[in-house]
């Protein structure tokens, strides 16, 4: 819609690194669907920039595969719509959910190159590994989730 399109106008846009761009991490189908303005402030972009230059982007080269991000910067309200913690990193720009063909591959991959991270969540019913960096003090802590 014109509305949607005009709220778009002051979205970041372009390419993050050479596999990553900013629709991809804001982009929700809750936020679209709730009309949720999911804008990230200027800490939170900052955020978002590091995570992929220094996690994602690496990550994915060393994978050498597709790596889809189903969820990355999320503000407070999109983030309790979609049930998560009010505490959530992905509400700081410091996390993404990222999907691809072998998401256990990926974490192997992730652990094998030394790629920073502060926590990487692997969720293997739901297929997903949640990889989050923060500024300082990333915990480097691997949880698996059934």
């Amino acid at each position: 819609s014109r509305r949607m399109m005009e709220e778009r106008q002051d979205m970041p846009a372009g390419r993050l690194s050479e596999h990553f761009d900013w629709e991809e991490m804001i982009y929700s189908e809750t936020a679209e669907k709730q009309a949720i303005r999911n804008m990230p402030d200027d800490e939170s972009r900052r955020s978002v920039e590091a995570l992929v230059k220094r996690t994602l982007e690496p990550l994915r080269q060393a994978y050498g595969a597709p790596v889809r991000i189903s969820s990355g910067y999320r503000c407070p309200e999109l983030n309790t719509r979609v049930g998560g913690k009010p505490s959530s990193q992905h509400t700081k720009g410091e996390a993404a959910d990222c999907t691809a063909g072998d998401i256990l591959q990926l974490l192997g991959v992730l652990l094998a190159h030394k790629i920073p991270f502060d926590q990487a969540i692997l969720y293997r019913k739901r297929n997903f590994l949640h990889l989050s960096l923060r500024k300082e003090w990333n915990r480097g802590q691997v949880i698996i989730h059934d």
